[in-house]
């Protein structure tokens, strides 16, 4: 398949948080073809080499950057190298995020839910209060990418829905704040995508899952996934809901509430996906 080149990114700086990998670094590779600006962001410095060499080759240029959105300081640093570096900031991606599934009488202990807000939640917010001012100078983009967890409470997700939730909530109300200014406003609600986030993610005891706890079986790409993102940040689009089962239990939600409490368990894994 040939690449997509969005003449609107040639040349533009797009800043990507958790970009070393999963959703965040598929749209790095999906956007290199169109020559933007890149500047990658995570915690794994030597993934996000690795991903800034794929994004060279297709055309971008790039600039990686050692980065916790869980501590304020970083964020600021991230936005401060962007600025030195390329002297503007045209869209930020609030991608960065961690998972974790337990049932909440199983927590015992919930300081990884205060870690969770942290990353998904303060994380978006930090990075976006120290872009915005290059961000109106622009007239740029944010996208912050929550989640359907963060439409719909899921079982198992009480901390994982309450941090997506809020970034939702935090992102529709800035929108609003921004609308005299130019500044566009992307909320991205991703169902189950094929990436490593929940294993990756917190148990009850706060120790990494090994395992899923949702269902996989007909996970969306991820080039599926970042290429809906790409479309929705070329048209600056209000908000991006994937899949036509997470539109249509937004909508028996509003009909059906009990019905759509039945999907959301039907969504738990039946055993374990390794």
């Amino acid at each position: 398949m040939h690449p997509t080149i969005h003449p609107a990114f040639a040349r533009r700086v797009v800043v990507i948080t958790g970009a070393s990998d999963g959703i965040g670094a598929e749209l790095a590779r999906q956007l290199a073809p169109s020559k933007p600006r890149l500047v990658l962001a995570a915690r794994r410095v030597d993934a996000l080499a690795d991903v800034a060499r794929a994004c060279e080759v297709l055309g971008a240029e790039t600039l990686v950057f050692e980065t916790d959105v869980g501590i304020e300081s970083d964020c600021a640093k991230l936005i401060a190298a962007t600025l030195e570096r390329f002297g503007a900031l045209d869209v930020l991606v609030n991608n960065a995020g961690v998972s974790g599934h337990a049932l909440f009488e199983e927590v015992t202990d919930f300081g990884w839910y205060a870690d969770m807000m942290r990353v998904n939640y303060f994380g978006a917010l930090w990075c976006t209060h120290h872009a915005l001012p290059a961000l109106k100078a622009s007239r740029g983009l944010v996208v912050a990418v929550s989640s359907l967890a963060g439409k719909i409470g899921v079982p198992g997700r009480t901390a994982y829905s309450a941090s997506k939730f809020a970034v939702a909530g935090f992102f529709e109300a800035l929108r609003s704040e921004l609308v005299d200014t130019g500044v566009a406003v992307t909320v991205v609600y991703p169902g189950v995508v094929a990436t490593e986030t929940r294993r990756r993610g917190y148990r009850a005891d706060g120790r990494a899952a090994g395992v899923s706890g949702l269902d996989e079986r007909g996970a969306m790409p991820v080039d599926v996934c970042a290429r809906q993102i790409v479309d929705a940040m070329v048209s600056r689009r209000r908000e991006l809901v994937m899949t036509g089962r997470g539109k249509l239990g937004l909508w028996l939600r509003l009909v059906a509430p009990a019905l759509v409490d039945r999907m959301a368990r039907a969504a738990l894994a039946k055993e374990p996906a390794r």
